[in-house]
C-alpha cells in the first residue's frame, strides 16, 4: 500500500523545489540558496544613480522649496540667491527667453508744442519727424492747422485724444494752451518758440499774400481767393489807416498761446497777459526765442534727451539748411518808422510778454553757462537788424496745409 501511495498517479512527477524549479528553468537561486544571486536596486527608472546621488537630489529640491518659501514671505527672494544669482551672471534663462520687460518711460514723457504760428516751427517740427525716428518716440500731429480757439467739447475730445497716445509723445499743432488738469487729464509738460511780435506779424502779412521761395520757383499763388486789391495793400497803408488786420485783435496773436481758452484771454489787457505769465511759469519747460534759436535747440537736448538727442547736429546739417532755404518769405518790405511805432504801441502787451519771456529765457541760458548778447537799453525794440546771435532766417510757419508739405519733405 505504501508503494502505491508514493508511485499513485505515475503519470504526474513529483513537485521540485523553488530552487531546483528556478534552476531547472535556467533562472538564479533565490536568496540564501547560493548560485551568487544579486539584489535588483530600488527606482529602477534611474538605475544608474547610486543611494547617495539620490540623497543629493532630494537635498536640492528641499534648498530649492526652503527659497521658494523666503522668497514668499519675504517678498522677494533672500540674499544667498541673489548672491548666487550674482555669482553665475546677470543673465537667466527667462531673461533671454521670457516675455519682455515692461517699457521704462522717460520723464517727461507727455509733452505738448502748442506752437505759435509764424515763430519758424516747421522748423522744430521738420527735425522733430527725424528725431522721432531716430529716437523711436511718438511724434502726434493734427490734420487741423488753423483752429485755435475750441469750444469746451473740443477741448475735452482733443484733450482725450492726446492722453490715449503712446508715451512717449509729443503733440505739436497751433492751438491756445490747454489745461489737462480741468478735465481731469494729467497735464503735460509745455514747449514753445516766439519771436519779436513786429517781426512775426510782417512775415506773416507778406506770406499770406506771395508765399515763400517754394511756391515763387513753383510760380504757385498764395491765397488764391484773395482779391488783388488786397493782395498789394502796401503795409504803411494798411497800419496808418487801420486796416482790421494791421489792428487789435487781430494784432494780438502771441498772448493767446499762453493764456489759454478762456474768452478774456483774446482780449488785449492786463488780465490775459498776466494770466499768460503765470502758466509760462507753471506749465511751460521751455520758452524759447527765435532769435537765438541754435540756443533753444541746445536746451531742449539738454532738458529732454529722449526727445531732442543731437537736434543742434541735425540742424545744422547742409541738407537741412538747404530745404529751411526754400521757406523764407518773399517780397517783405518795411514799414516806415512812423507805421512801426504805431505798431508797437498797438501790441504794447504783446511786447511786455515777448520781453519777459525774453529775460526768463537769458537767465536760463546763464545757468547753463551759455552767453548772451550784451546790449544798451533802446528807447524801442530794434525790429529788423539782425542780432549777433541770429542764424540764417529760420524757417517760417504757415498755419495752413503746412503738415502736407512737411509730409512731402520727409519722403525725400
Amino acid at each position: 500500500m505504501k508503494k502505491k501511495q508514493q508511485h499513485g498517479g505515475g503519470d504526474c512527477p513529483a513537485p521540485r523545489p523553488p530552487a531546483a524549479a528556478a534552476a531547472a528553468a535556467g533562472g538564479s537561486p533565490g536568496p540564501g540558496q547560493g548560485g551568487g544571486w544579486k539584489r535588483r536596486r530600488p527606482l529602477s527608472l534611474l538605475p544608474f544613480l547610486s543611494l547617495r546621488d539620490y540623497g543629493f537630489c532630494m537635498a536640492a529640491l528641499l534648498l530649492f522649496c526652503l527659497g521658494s518659501l523666503f522668497y514668499q514671505l519675504n517678498g522677494g527672494p533672500p540674499h544667498f540667491l541673489l548672491d548666487l544669482r550674482h555669482y553665475l551672471g546677470n543673465s537667466t534663462y527667462l531673461d533671454d527667453h521670457g516675455p519682455p520687460p515692461q517699457k521704462v518711460l522717460p520723464f517727461p514723457s507727455q509733452v505738448v508744442y502748442n506752437r505759435v504760428g509764424k515763430c519758424g516751427s516747421r522748423t522744430v517740427v521738420l527735425l522733430l519727424r527725424i528725431l522721432s525716428e531716430k529716437h523711436g518716440f511718438n511724434l502726434v500731429t493734427s490734420d487741423i492747422h488753423n483752429k485755435t480757439r475750441l469750444t469746451k467739447n473740443e477741448q475735452m475730445e482733443l484733450i482725450k485724444n492726446i492722453s490715449t497716445a503712446e508715451q512717449p509723445y509729443l503733440f505739436t499743432r497751433h492751438v491756445h494752451f490747454l489745461n489737462f488738469s480741468r478735465f481731469g487729464g494729467d497735464q503735460p509738460v509745455y514747449i514753445n518758440i516766439i519771436r519779436d511780435p513786429v517781426n512775426r506779424f510782417l512775415s506773416n502779412y507778406f506770406f499770406r499774400r506771395f508765399g515763400d521761395w517754394r511756391g515763387e520757383q513753383n510760380h504757385m499763388i498764395r491765397t488764391p481767393s484773395m482779391r488783388q486789391e488786397e493782395r498789394y495793400l502796401d503795409i504803411n497803408v494798411c497800419i496808418l489807416e487801420n486796416y482790421p488786420e494791421c489792428s487789435n485783435p487781430r494784432l494780438f496773436y502771441i498772448i493767446p498761446y499762453f493764456c489759454g481758452q478762456h474768452p478774456r484771454c483774446r482780449e488785449p489787457g492786463e488780465w490775459a497777459l498776466e494770466r499768460a505769465k503765470l502758466n509760462v511759469n507753471e506749465n511751460f519747460l521751455l520758452v524759447g526765442i527765435l532769435e537765438e534759436l541754435e540756443d533753444v535747440l541746445l536746451l531742449l537736448e539738454r532738458f529732454l534727451p529722449h526727445y531732442f538727442k543731437d537736434v543742434l547736429s541735425i540742424y545744422k546739417n547742409p541738407e537741412h539748411r538747404k530745404l529751411g532755404n526754400l521757406t523764407v518769405t518773399v517780397k517783405k518790405t518795411v514799414p516806415s518808422p512812423e507805421a512801426i511805432q504805431i505798431l508797437y504801441q498797438r501790441m504794447r502787451y504783446e511786447y511786455e510778454f515777448y520781453y519777459y519771456v525774453k529775460e526768463q529765457f537769458h537767465l536760463l541760458k546763464r545757468k547753463f553757462g551759455l552767453k548772451s548778447p550784451i546790449r544798451k537799453p533802446r528807447p524801442r525794440p530794434e525790429f529788423f537788424i539782425p542780432s549777433p546771435l541770429e542764424t540764417e532766417e529760420p524757417i517760417d510757419d504757415e498755419e495752413e496745409d503746412d503738415e502736407k508739405w512737411l509730409e512731402d519733405i520727409y519722403k525725400r
